[in-house]
């Protein structure tokens, strides 16, 4: 009688043993009765081997992060009315935007966008600008005045056969001024390195800016090391809004670098920037109004690229806006090199 008791639990282990697993609760909690476990079998998805990482990811152990690179496209746009004047608070709905041909989402989208502006007042010290040059500093300083407000910085540039920072990147308006009186004179005009280097020197700088150089010059291009195209992409890799004011010592178009003004104009217009003709240099004043005036009122449009083209590719960008409007903005930008 004493074995009785045994012999029954070795035959209820027997028995349990030889039952399929397949379907059978899984008991989370032998303390608790079966009808009160969760109804967890061995079918269930998370315990498919297939599933472990996922089951791991929601565990918060093993996870793999994946890091995606996205470019935000960022378009300065200037749109302006019949009378040449900024056509202010349009809506979203009135732009459209496309890449290579296909339409965009714009995804971020500011009215007189409130983006700080970091500038470079280049200012051509040849000795064919000689003679304006008394002019000239008086005008620029007034716009130095004018344009930098809290939060922007500007530099001053000279160039004649050399290209010559004289004031660094700053707010003190007094310095800036200042500056413009001791830019040094020299023989050549040297356009294109003056637009290389300044697009160099407003890539450098941080922070989510607006690059702006202000070209102030003749047109006599005569002796840059760099060229036509080197420009241009320095222009166009630094996300620089170029605005030149041409001022015509000759009238006639004989023996002016009428080539060369075009060449320039060319570059102007790819960035979205404008070029300006004043009749003299009495009209500087004039001319820096408008450009201070279109800084302050330009739309910002964003958008992620889709497709995305291939790096360190060249690819066209075009806006249009609903209405009777003239409507600037850069051209193209090149891709990430990664």
């Amino acid at each position: 009688m004493t074995h009785t008791p045994l012999r029954a639990a070795i035959a209820f282990c027997l028995l349990a043993a030889s039952l399929p697993l397949t379907g059978a609760p899984f008991l989370q909690n032998p303390n608790r009765p079966p009808w009160a476990q969760k109804n967890k079998t061995a079918s269930d998805k998370s315990s498919q081997p297939g599933d472990t990482a996922s089951a791991n990811d929601a565990g918060g152990q093993n996870r793999t992060t994946i890091k995606v690179k996205v470019n935000l496209v960022n378009v300065l746009v200037s749109v302006l009315d019949q009378n040449n004047r900024p056509a202010a608070d349009l809506p979203v709905e009135a732009f459209q935007i496309s890449e290579e041909g296909s339409p965009q989402k714009i995804e971020v989208f500011e009215t007189e966008t409130k983006q700080p502006l970091d500038l470079a007042l280049m200012i051509d010290a040849s000795l064919s600008a000689q003679i304006q040059m008394p002019t000239e500093r008086a005008a620029a300083a007034h716009f130095i005045q004018q344009v930098v407000r809290p939060g922007d910085r500007l530099a001053v540039f000279g160039f004649d056969e050399n290209v010559t920072r004289v004031a660094d990147f700053s707010d003190r308006i007094p310095a800036l001024q200042e500056a413009v009186k001791k830019i040094p004179s020299g023989a050549g005009t040297s356009i294109y390195d003056a637009i290389v280097l300044g697009s160099k020197n407003l890539a450098a700088q941080k922070g989510e800016r607006r690059h702006v150089i202000i070209l102030v010059t003749d047109g006599g291009e005569t002796t840059s090391h760099s060229d036509f195209e080197a420009a241009r992409k320095a222009a166009v890799r630094s996300d620089t809004l170029l605005y030149t004011i041409l001022i015509r010592t000759m009238k006639s178009e004989n023996g002016r670098n009428t080539a060369g003004e075009h060449a320039l104009q060319t570059i102007t217009e790819t960035t979205g920037g404008a070029m300006f003709f004043p009749d003299g240099v009495g009209s500087l004043g004039i001319v820096f109004d408008q450009i201070d005036r279109e800084l302050r009122t330009q739309y910002r449009l964003a958008y992620y690229p889709n497709p995305r083209g291939p790096a360190d590719s060249l690819r066209n960008i075009e806006v249009n806006v609903l209405g009777d409007y003239k409507v600037r903005h850069r051209k193209n930008y090149y891709t990430g090199k990664e």
